[in-house]
């Protein structure tokens, strides 16, 4: 029989050579895998999930707000999601009326749709009205989308040659029964508020100190527009700027403490948030492939190659973006204005490259928590639009476009 000393010693042995194996492994998988080293993280409030909803829009601003609270030294807080999605359904199903249907009445919206409503009917916190009054646990607007867009319908095509004067409290009835009637006033953390006291006095916050800026050349540059996407139902209008001062402002804003409203095309093959948590725009470098690399790759047929690129095993060649490939994918519809999001940081992956860290609203989804890394061209190229505060924006900048 082996004694207790020989035996610890073959346990210690054990132990040395598994770890040894898992560290080995560890490795290879870092190696395979995309590691990535915080070098800027701004300070923000939780991930929350938007659900099955349509209401990114709202989640990404609302985080926004909630994040200039913190950069202002105001407390973590809250707020309210669904409070702007019922003033904002409202508004658009008033100008959706007066325009005889001819505007989009979706789910989808704006930054400024936030920022606008807030600064005209106030805000107020997630616990003094969450949106949940249909009996779901997280937010589900199928039913809800589907009944407003039928009632707006309804009334434009109507055969009575004009408008009754009941349409608007029955608009209102369908958001009271599903969100739940607003709260004129309420009491939190002790003291009494109204939504506008509340976004006045409590979250402090100048709406008018945020702007939203582009980069597209249909429009002159350092100078505002009417961006041309479904969901600017209010018609917002957006700085314009060549790519290379965009990118500038957002490095800028992160660098000096303030995160940026993020509006990007995420149907690209390269966004692999949940399973690799990246977002990427892959490339073939063939000035790095032996010529037999080279010979190996062209022999592959377009659905290999495809599959080759997208592999995202571990970080590789990008695209270099430029204006005319943005202004391209746009024209086309390859870039679509399909999400809201913020971005909270920077970071690079084991090669050096920068990635800027991405807050998103479907939970705790991924390996990093609801949260991915969206690398620099990835950002350059599939960005619609940002929103940043105005003191975000570099001295020069802010001087090209009079603000």
């Amino acid at each position: 029989m082996m004694n207790l000393k020989k035996f610890g010693i073959l346990m210690l042995n054990i132990v040395v050579l598994g770890s040894v194996a898992w560290a080995q492994e560890d490795s290879i998988m870092v190696e395979k895998g995309y590691h990535f080293t915080d070098t800027k993280e701004l300070p923000y409030t939780p991930v929350k999930n938007q659900n099955r909803s349509g209401t990114c829009w709202s989640f990404s601003t609302i985080g926004f707000l909630e994040a200039e609270m913190l950069r202002t030294g105001k407390p973590k807080t809250d707020l309210s999601e669904m409070f702007i999605v019922w003033h904002t359904y409202m508004q658009k199903a008033i100008k959706y009326v007066r325009l005889h249907g001819h505007l989009n009445f979706a789910a989808g919206g704006a930054f400024h749709d936030v920022t606008e409503m807030v600064k005209h009917y106030g805000i107020v916190p997630e616990s003094v009205y969450d949106g949940l009054h249909y009996g779901e646990e997280n937010h589900v607007h199928a039913e809800l989308d589907k009944m407003l867009k039928e009632q707006v319908n309804a009334v434009v095509e109507n055969g009575n040659k004009k408008l009754s004067s009941a349409w608007v409290e029955s608009l209102k009835g369908t958001l009271n029964a599903y969100l739940g009637e607003l709260p004129n006033h309420f009491k939190y953390e002790g003291k009494n508020y109204t939504p506008q006291s509340f976004a006045s006095d409590f979250v402090g916050l100048n709406m008018d100190d945020y702007v939203e800026l582009s980069s597209f050349t249909h429009h002159p540059f350092y100078e505002r527009f009417v961006i041309e996407i479904p969901d600017n139902w209010m018609w917002g209008e957006v700085y314009n700027l060549p790519l290379d001062e965009f990118m500038a402002v957002i490095d800028n804003s992160i660098e000096n403490g303030y995160t940026v409203a993020w509006g990007a095309d995420v149907s690209e093959r390269g966004f692999s948030s949940s399973r690799q948590g990246v977002a990427i725009v892959p490339d073939v470098d063939m000035e790095e492939m032996s010529d037999a690399e080279i010979a190996k790759w062209e022999s592959l047929t377009d659905k290999e190659k495809d599959l080759e690129l997208y592999r995202m095993d571990k970080p590789g060649v990008e695209k270099e973006i430029t204006q005319v490939m943005r202004q391209v994918a746009f024209d086309g519809y390859e870039t679509t204005d399909d999400h809201g999001m913020l971005l909270v940081g920077t970071a690079k992956d084991q090669n050096g490259n920068l990635y800027y860290k991405v807050k998103n609203s479907w939970g705790s989804y991924n390996k990093f928590d609801g949260l991915f890394y969206a690398s620099k061209p990835y950002v350059e190229y599939k960005t619609i639009s940002i929103m940043v505060h105005k003191d975000a924006i570099p001295k020069d900048i802010r001087t090209k476009l009079g603000l």
